[in-house]
């Protein structure tokens, strides 16, 4: 298993509930401008004075997303002690000449967009066609790639996609649809659209862990259809070709989407949530009025409250 290094920026209130949190946790000696620096299982937790949190170690991913979602309004008490079981993730391995179905999402860390979530079904006869292409996942690829290859797969590879807008994201995100229970509803979805239309035969199917397994089906409640049988893997787009396959249609749809918005308002929009967001969306705001953020971005993201003040 390789270690990761995951950075956020969080808020003063989440500052106080991570100093409380790891308070038995904590290290004698702390890096420089350092406020503390903690051992937690498998991660080390470094958050400095200027408010970026440093996350490393082999579930630095999962600790990162679990407090950027307590930074973004979650109820810590919402996250129980199976947030950090990984199931050793990183461990499992899928055999690569298989057929499977995998699934992926993108735009979950961007303050503008929609959220993209996309399953794929790819054979044995199809993989060498997939790796001539060079696929792989979609965040080491330029948009300029994606957008010159992504046409060719989908003409030869069965697949299904969610566009949740920003309309949709803002009305269903609160305290009881955080962004992981929006994410397992809408893999769940997804994969069950994409199984149920056609009749695949396949040996496996992936969905890219962003939180342990048993969090995941608690999301999905009493929901009519679920997917069962899912191998869950940390960083799976590196280790199962269907899932690299659904990096790259969401990621494509993505890109498609974002020149649709930026068109509409006359400007572009950036990836990610960035000061650089925070500039665009205050002249954004500044020439349509705050409502525009709406239809453009995820209004939970601290961004928002930083551009009302300058509104």
């Amino acid at each position: 298993m390789a270690n990761s290094t995951k950075v956020i920026k969080i808020n003063e209130t989440t500052k106080e509930k991570m100093i409380k949190f790891y308070a038995d946790k904590m290290r004698d000696n702390t890096p420089k401008y350092a406020i503390f620096q903690a051992k937690d299982g498998d991660t080390t937790i470094t958050l400095y004075s200027s408010l970026k949190v440093v996350f490393q170690g082999l579930d630095a991913d999962i600790d990162a997303n679990m407090w950027q979602e307590i930074n973004n309004g979650m109820d810590i008490d919402d996250f129980t002690e199976d947030v950090k079981t990984n199931s050793n993730s990183d461990n499992k391995e899928i055999p690569i000449n298989i057929n499977s179905i995998g699934s992926d999402e993108v735009g979950t860390g961007d303050y503008f967009g929609p959220i993209i979530v996309t399953a794929s079904y790819v054979s044995k006869e199809n993989i060498d066609f997939l790796v001539d292409l060079g696929v792989r996942d979609s965040k080491k690829i330029s948009d300029e790639i994606i957008l010159k290859t992504v046409p060719k797969i989908i003409k030869k590879i069965p697949y299904k996609s969610i566009i949740l807008s920003n309309n949709q994201y803002n009305k269903f995100h609160n305290k009881d649809m955080n962004m992981n229970k929006i994410k397992a509803v809408l893999h769940n979805k997804v994969l069950c659209e994409l199984i149920k239309e056609n009749n695949f035969d396949y040996d496996y199917i992936v969905i890219d862990q962003f939180e342990p397994e048993t969090s995941f089906y608690k999301h999905l409640g009493n929901a009519k259809d679920v997917i069962k049988n899912v191998t869950f893997i940390t960083k799976a787009e590196d280790k199962c070709l269907s899932v690299a396959v659904s990096s790259l249609i969401s990621r494509y749809l993505f890109i498609k989407k974002m020149e649709e918005l930026g068109d509409k308002y006359g400007m572009f929009l950036p990836k990610g949530s960035s000061s650089y967001a925070d500039d665009v969306a205050i002249k954004l705001v500044q020439k349509y009025g705050v409502d525009v953020l709406r239809d453009v971005a995820k209004l939970n993201f601290s961004n928002t409250s930083r551009v009302i003040k300058f509104k």
